[in-house]
């Protein structure tokens, strides 16, 4: 029974690479290391970009709690040279740097506002250019890469377990139309990718193979390997990138080092909207950006792990106002325990140790980050605590405070101030904080003068602005509806 409990207590995720769900071993538990595929910063990230940078979220801050903050290296790139941007660059008549960094910065503040810790660092394509190139000089040398017409390209012919993770083998892959970057023209095998290409527009960098840009694959693996070495623990990101991108980063790097450039291979599934998976083709995209114009980062949070992380998630209207109410529920109990238990504030300033959550909790999360379960207990803690503050047993309230505090903790969720989160922020050109609370006084004042006039007016003038008011025995606060 005690070796039974101790396997459930260890970490599982479900490998892609090996098709299946296993305990989780780092190499060395004093570094664990993980790297996730960020963005081509070029334009605004869309919600499936934000789906695979919050589940890796959630796996960092799992690993952290188990390992220790100090003990786990997280990286998470920024593609800065694409084709794309090169394009845009030009078309702007503008430096790409300008282009890059401007949507860099977005990219940071969406997931900052989504409640996603910084990485332990983030590499920028452009600052490993040298490690690109010192890995395609290594395949060239060792007869996995061959130069042609100014590319380079990987020879899948000579890789003989390419399409392991994937599932795509050679033969399926010559009888496709799938051929990859560059021209068929070029290639050996219509499957062989580009590790190297001629300059564009002026953009490149000498190499001993011709003055160019990298391919993105190799991008990936070399800075995968300057972070982290060159066998990393976990490699995660959206099931879009299996194949070609992850496939091809494997056989790279697994040819060049003589070794798996990861052992686990932690991939997401697809955003659904509604009856389609979200495309350009279909024009059915949702931006981060514009998103959190409308609603608090924990919304768009929560809602994004409302289902497994492998299953598909149907995204919707719907979806955002159920993870509104459900914060604002957990939300609403925090701040009734504040008024009304004694060293609520400190509990809620507090860090805890993963060992310290709920085993309930802490149980769903080591099994493979099984983030729906998680939430059903947040809020059936938030519940369980609510209803120890109407039957009066306050003995009891610090004790589910503590667990609902840790449990937010876990999740990224349960963030912000009670207060704050009520009173949300105003529409532009709306009552200040600082004028709300001048008019609840006057309305405190007009009140006991009788002037029901002026109290009908303030009233319609919270009711314009959607501030609702909750009188208690302590007074009245506010928040905005």
């Amino acid at each position: 029974m005690w070796q039974e409990i101790e396997i459930m207590m260890e970490l599982t995720l479900y490998n892609s690479l090996k098709r299946e769900k296993q305990v989780f071993k780092p190499m060395n538990p004093k570094r664990v290391t993980m790297y996730n595929c960020g963005p081509t910063v070029y334009s605004y990230a869309h919600i499936g970009n934000a789906r695979a940078a919050v589940v890796a979220d959630v796996l960092f801050r799992v690993l952290r709690h188990i390992y220790g903050e100090d003990h786990v290296v997280y990286a998470r790139n920024l593609t800065d040279v694409d084709d794309k941007i090169i394009k845009a660059a030009k078309e702007l008549g503008v430096p790409i740097s300008e282009i890059t960094e401007k949507y860099a910065k977005i990219y940071q503040d969406d997931l900052a506002a989504l409640n996603c810790l910084p990485p332990t660092s983030e590499p920028k394509a452009t600052e490993h250019i040298g490690g690109m190139i010192d890995l395609i000089k290594t395949l060239l040398k060792d007869g996995y890469a061959y130069e042609s017409d100014g590319h380079v390209f990987f020879d899948v012919s000579k890789y003989d377990e390419y399409g392991q993770l994937s599932g795509n083998t050679l033969d399926a892959l010559k009888k496709g139309d799938r051929v990859g970057e560059g021209e068929v023209a070029r290639k050996k095998n219509a499957a062989d990718f580009v590790l190297w290409k001629p300059e564009l527009d002026g953009v490149g960098w000498d190499a001993p193979f011709g003055k160019g840009r990298p391919g993105w694959h190799i991008e990936c693996s070399a800075m995968a390997k300057s972070e982290l070495g060159e066998t990393i623990d976990i490699h995660c990101g959206g099931v879009d990138l299996k194949f070609p991108h992850h496939e091809n980063e494997i056989a790279q790097s697994n040819c060049a080092h003589g070794k798996p450039m990861a052992n686990y291979w932690v991939h997401n599934e697809f955003l659904n909207m509604g009856k389609d998976k979200m495309s350009k083709s279909l024009g059915n995209i949702v931006l981060v950006h514009d998103l959190l114009k409308d609603w608090d980062g924990e919304v768009i949070r929560l809602a994004l792990l409302k289902a497994h992380y492998r299953s598909e998630l149907v995204w919707s209207e719907d979806l955002l106002r159920e993870s509104k109410k459900n914060l604002d529920d957990c939300y609403r109990v925090i701040k009734k325990t504040i008024r009304l238990v004694g060293g609520a504030t400190k509990i809620l300033k507090q860090k805890y140790d993963f060992n310290e959550i709920p085993k309930g909790h802490s149980l769903e999360l080591r099994d493979d980050l099984n983030t729906p379960d998680a939430l059903k207990f947040m809020l059936e803690r938030a519940g369980t605590l609510n209803a120890c503050l109407g039957l009066e047993h306050i003995g009891d309230a610090n004790g589910y405070l503590k667990d609902l505090k840790k449990v937010g903790d876990m999740l990224g969720l349960l963030q912000k101030d009670s207060e704050e989160w009520f009173r949300g922020e105003g529409k532009e050109g709306g009552l200040s904080d600082e004028a709300i609370e001048n008019l609840i006084v006057e309305r405190a004042e007009v009140r006991a003068q009788k002037n029901w006039a002026r109290a009908d007016e303030i009233r319609d003038i919270f009711k314009a602005e959607n501030i609702i008011l909750e009188d208690g025995k302590t007074g009245t606060t506010w928040r905005r509806g």
